[in-house]
């Protein structure tokens, strides 16, 4: 019988060091850890793109820390679409939360998620929200745990409100 060598026995004591540190919460499902709260969507004054107002699709939220655990390396992604069509038409993406994390109980700061794309045009940007050929806007909301898979938080309306925010 051959017994493991060192450099085999080294090997097995790293990769159960590493499985052992690794937080029970890590696994789990980031929408059983964290809750969104305060959600406000709307149409951001993204200022003047080649001569004309532009407004963007934007979600502000906060998530809240529904655990026994301190949560971190969270991402926020969020996917906009307009009603009706299948295809992306913008999105925004941040962390959420970073390494020193968020305790049990605790809320982070207001977090704001704007697309890049948009609409422009030549009316006051208060008129462009009543434009008929306008197209409301809806945006799905998913997070990212450390290396865990994407997963849905929600979906939004875009509001038909100006955010001077």
């Amino acid at each position: 019988m051959r017994l493991p060598t060192l450099r085999t026995l080294i090997a097995i004591g790293c990769l159960l060091s590493l499985s052992a540190c690794r937080s029970s919460a890590a696994t789990e499902d980031i929408s059983k850890l964290v809750a969104v709260t305060d959600v406000t969507t709307g149409w951001f004054d993204a200022g003047i793109e080649n001569g004309m107002n532009k407004l963007v699709p934007t979600i502000m939220l906060t998530l809240k820390n529904v655990s026994n655990e301190k949560v971190s390396l969270v991402q926020l992604n969020a996917v906009i679409r307009r009603v009706g069509e299948k295809e992306e038409w913008g999105g925004a993406y941040t962390r959420a939360i970073g390494s020193e994390g968020l305790a049990p109980g605790a809320g982070t700061k207001q977090i704001v998620l704007r697309s890049n794309l948009g609409y422009t045009g030549i009316e006051p940007r208060n008129v462009m929200l009543k434009n008929s050929n306008f197209v409301d806007a809806h945006i799905q909301l998913f997070a990212k745990y450390g290396g865990a898979n994407w997963v849905k938080l929600g979906e939004y309306p875009v509001a038909r409100q100006l955010l001077v925010q």
